[in-house]
């Protein structure tokens, strides 16, 4: 196997793909520090590229605070549109592929059916917009792509809402928890594996993929498991979206088809609690 550069080492789902090529004996790969794969520095960019030679590429930067950035446009854009674009172009210039990451963000969310990859993304805020403006930047400057729109990821590693709900119940008495949202959990580790599944492929079946676990579920229900899980002890309170305000509107219902991609790549895909369990153990032995 040839060189794999991931950009965006230290966070969740970066730490995730370190795991698993570490599970796999995948030595391969590389994941170099932030202060050296800054995707906005073109100058440090070609130094990586010409000293690692990568076959693969994957992006695992971005910026992904949804609310700051309604306010932090410039910097959204930058990460999310500028920074996509550079790989793309040295990918191209270095006879590359590249895996790049995206989200459900960039769709409405106003469509009670599993979202595919033919749906019309619509986003409603700064963060969704600038992930599509990302994805289409990508598009245009590179043809061997693959891009990936996952959402609600968790995972034993970094911030995120699995590791929230287990701090704060542990804390408090009881969580209003919302209702009205609709999407489906995403174990990053499952996610880490399917990005190795395809590069081990050497698929040339270019263009965008949709990948989340299995299942639909509520933030209320996702919380709720969490709970029963971990035999954490509080009570959970379902509340309306306009019962919470947020500076950044969320899709209602994001819940993606992953047909293409089990059928491309001969995948199964587990269903979201079943990673949770798995998840919440490894946190617990930890």
């Amino acid at each position: 196997m040839n060189n794999i550069l991931v950009f965006g080492a230290s966070g969740q789902l970066g730490q995730c793909l370190k795991n698993v090529a570490e599970l796999n004996r995948i030595d391969k790969i590389v994941f170099p520090p932030e202060a050296e794969a800054d995707i906005l520095n073109t100058e440090n960019l070609d130094r990586l590229f010409d000293g690692y030679k990568p076959a693969y590429v994957v992006n695992c930067a971005a910026y992904t605070a949804v609310d700051k950035a309604e306010d932090d446009v410039e910097k959204a854009h930058e990460i999310n549109v500028i920074g996509a674009e550079n790989l793309a172009v040295k990918c191209k210039a270095h006879d590359a592929v590249l895996i790049h990451i995206s989200t459900d963000f960039v769709f409405k969310g106003d469509v009670a059916h599993p979202l595919t990859e033919a749906d019309e993304a619509k986003p409603i805020g700064v963060y969704g917009q600038t992930k599509l403006d990302g994805e289409l930047a990508v598009a245009a400057a590179l043809e061997e792509h693959f891009i990936i729109r996952t959402g609600w990821l968790y995972s034993e590693y970094a911030n995120n809402f699995a590791k929230t709900m287990l701090k704060l119940g542990a804390e408090r008495d009881e969580l209003n928890i919302i209702v009205d949202q609709v999407g489906t959990p995403t174990y990053a580790i499952d996610l880490a594996t399917f990005i190795l599944t395809i590069i081990n492929s050497d698929s040339e079946a270019y263009g965008t993929y949709h990948y989340s676990n299995e299942g639909v579920t509520s933030w209320f229900d996702f919380a709720r498991a969490i709970f029963d899980i971990s035999g954490t002890k509080v009570k959970a309170n379902p509340i309306r979206t306009d019962q919470y305000p947020t500076r950044a509107k969320r899709p209602s219902y994001s819940v993606m088809d992953k047909t293409k991609a089990k059928q491309t790549f001969n995948i199964e895909i587990p269903y979201w609690r079943d990673s949770l369990i798995t998840c919440i153990t490894k946190i617990k032995k930890n």
